[in-house]
C-alpha cells in the first residue's frame, strides 16, 4: 500500500459540500482506505481575478493504486461533480489533485508528483501539515519551512 495525499478545492455551487462530499467519494476509492482528512479552509483563488473564494482541504489514504490509474480515479470522481476546464484556473466544482505519492518523484506529461507548485500554495500546505507535520516534501524540503514562506497569503480555517 502507498501513502497518498490529495488536495481539495472547490469554489462554485456549494464548496463545503462540494468537498466534504469529494471526501466521502475518495474513501470509496477501489483498493485503497481513507486514512483522515483536514479541517476545511477557505482562501482566495491565486492566479486569477473575480472568482469566489476556494473551499480547500486535504485528505490522505492508502492505496494499491498506481499513480496512473490514482490519477485516472481522481479525474473521473471531478467528473461526477461537473469539473469543466474551460481556461486556465477556472473557477471550479470541484479540483482533486494529487499531491505525493509516498516518497516518490514522478514527472510526465499528465502527471507530476509532488504537486509541481504545492509548496508554493499556503492553502495545501496549512491542510496538508494538519495531517503530516513532519512532511517532506521530495526534492523541496520540510512543508513547514515551505508554508512560512507563504505568510503573505490569507487563509481561514473554518470552524468543525
Amino acid at each position: 500500500m502507498h501513502t497518498v495525499f490529495v488536495a481539495l478545492g472547490s469554489n462554485l455551487g456549494d464548496p463545503v459540500e462540494n468537498v466534504r462530499q469529494a471526501i466521502a467519494a475518495l474513501a470509496e476509492l477501489p483498493q485503497s482506505r481513507f486514512a483522515a482528512a483536514s479541517s476545511l479552509y477557505r482562501s482566495a483563488p491565486v492566479d486569477a481575478v473575480d472568482q469566489p473564494d476556494f473551499i480547500n482541504a486535504v485528505a490522505q489514504l492508502s492505496t494499491g493504486l498506481a499513480p496512473q490509474p490514482l490519477l485516472a480515479a481522481l479525474l473521473a470522481i471531478e467528473n461526477r461533480f461537473g469539473r469543466e476546464r474551460s481556461f486556465r484556473n477556472a473557477p471550479r466544482t470541484l479540483d482533486l489533485d494529487l499531491l505525493l505519492y509516498d516518497a516518490q518523484c514522478i514527472a510526465g506529461p499528465a502527471l507530476c508528483v509532488p504537486h509541481p507548485r504545492m509548496h508554493l500554495r499556503a492553502f495545501v500546505l496549512a491542510p496538508l501539515l494538519e495531517l503530516a507535520p513532519e512532511c517532506i516534501i521530495p526534492g523541496i524540503g520540510p512543508a513547514a519551512h515551505w508554508l512560512a514562506r507563504c505568510s503573505d497569503q490569507v487563509i481561514l480555517r473554518l470552524a468543525p
